[in-house]
């Protein structure tokens, strides 16, 4: 019902809006319809699909709101585009986080955009902690093979992990102890260990009393202790038929009738049996579902990114203050490594072994944007959610430029991405390009024309 989602007619803008959460498909047709109704109840009949969080009409109309309720003033970036709009279903109880729902997603508009023949610009402004962040999950190889139908460009949010301290790694060939403070009020935390299946480390856990439990981590399978007044549920993984990383996952829980768990420092010992890469990392769920004062001793803002903005061939997207031209530090980082072998000494990359994969690849302006507000008007929000749909609408006007007014026939996929990185402008205080902060540099649409 925005305004900056209305053609000047008051017609709808949008073409298809799909609300998982409903299992409704509703069309251009049917919406016009509800605007037209004389009720808001009227209209709610039509078409029950609404925006509560107002998440996604902010991202929206960055990318591609018209202006209308503010009289151009806060024009999105492409504001004469078609819109598809996918709202998210909530995952099914013993679900992974909106995996299923999101490829679903992805699937309905790119067979959308082959129907129509048009070409499109995917944004998702959504990811969460969960994974080995190296780009080999089932959902990030999916995406990377659903961006290559049609002519399709996805850009993904890097997400707001970057200064959280939710996140350690480091190389384990000696002992190694990993702290890990859990606040006061805590009702439960996952904690999340990845490593190289090959890499066999005997992994103690030491409760804030000082209580000691070795976990077998050599059979994979559940498990299941108690220390103080904390259950702590495990689960060892195995390699998948796509990566050769383990997963051990701690579900921490409050004992019988507790309501909270054990505050304070827990430990995760890791001393080596038979150790080949060494590489470990430690991931808390979003910072956004726990406690601020949960967080790792020795943190590292690095390998920060957001799965799954984490996926090879899309556009990743991290903020920056466009006001002082600074980095956001709560912007997630990279590097993502992939198919590599650390350098014991220098802690680095063997070129000869693989090969680092920058993220993000490029940061958009994600600090107090003016946008479209649920409701009518605008107000201002922050993160990565909201700098991904400025490259989004820019992905689309350089497609416009390049597929639509048959300037160049092949302008999506990985030569947009590329366009992009080529003309991302220098920040101050950067000498290195990439690098783990802002990839190539800030968004610069019109140094990206291919001329």
């Amino acid at each position: 019902m925005h305004r900056d989602f209305r053609n000047a007619d008051g017609s709808s803008r949008i073409l298809y809006l799909w609300d998982q959460k409903l299992g409704r498909e509703f069309t251009k047709e049917e919406i016009d319809t509800a605007l037209e109704a004389e009720t808001m109840q009227e209209a709610y009949r039509i078409v029950p699909s609404r925006d509560i969080s107002g998440h996604g009409t902010a991202v929206a109309a960055i990318a591609a709101g018209n202006g209308n309720d503010s009289n151009g003033q806060y024009q999105g970036a492409a504001p004469e585009s078609q819109l598809i709009v996918v709202k998210l279903g909530n995952p099914d109880p013993d679900s992974f986080p909106r995996t299923t729902e999101l490829m679903r997603a992805l699937t309905y508009c790119v067979q959308k955009a082959v129907t129509l023949t048009k070409p499109v610009a995917i944004n998702v402004s959504f990811g969460n902690t969960y994974g080995a962040h190296n780009g080999t999950s089932l959902l990030e190889r999916f995406i990377d093979n659903v961006s290559e139908i049609g002519r399709t460009v996805i850009c993904i949010g890097s997400g707001n992990e970057g200064a959280s301290l939710g996140h350690t790694s480091g190389n384990a060939f000696d002992t190694t102890r990993v702290e890990l403070a859990v606040a006061e009020y805590e009702r439960t935390i996952s904690v999340q260990l990845w490593k190289n299946y090959v890499d066999r480390y005997q992994v103690t856990l030491i409760s804030p009393g000082g209580k000691e439990e070795i976990v077998d981590t050599f059979s994979v399978g559940t498990k299941r202790i108690t220390m103080e007044n904390t259950e702590i549920l495990m689960y060892i993984g195995e390699p998948l038929p796509y990566s050769v990383n383990q997963e051990l996952y701690f579900d921490f829980l409050p004992l019988g009738d507790m309501t909270y768990i054990d505050s304070g420092i827990w430990t995760f010992v890791l001393q080596p049996v038979s150790v080949v890469t060494g590489n470990y990392s430690f991931y808390l769920p979003s910072a956004s579902i726990r406690n601020t004062q949960t967080a790792f001793f020795r943190p590292s803002p690095n390998v920060t990114l957001t799965i799954p903005s984490t996926a090879g061939k899309v556009i990743t997207v991290g903020a920056y203050n466009s006001q002082y031209d600074a980095y956001a530090d709560f912007s997630g980082r990279g590097y993502v490594y992939a198919q590599g072998i650390r350098d014991r000494a220098a802690n680095d990359m063997d070129t000869r072994e693989g090969i680092w994969l920058t993220k993000p690849d490029i940061v958009a302006p994600g600090v107090g944007i003016m946008t479209a507000r649920v409701g009518g008007g605008y107000e201002a929000r922050t993160g990565t959610s909201f700098a991904t749909p400025f490259v989004t609408g820019a992905s689309a006007l350089l497609m416009e430029w390049g597929i639509v007014r048959d300037n160049d026939a092949y302008l999506y996929g990985a030569k947009l991405k590329a366009y992009l990185q080529r003309g991302a402008r220098q920040l101050p205080g950067f000498s290195v390009y990439p690098n783990a902060q802002v990839g190539y540099g800030a968004l610069c649409v019109a140094e990206s024309i291919p001329m």
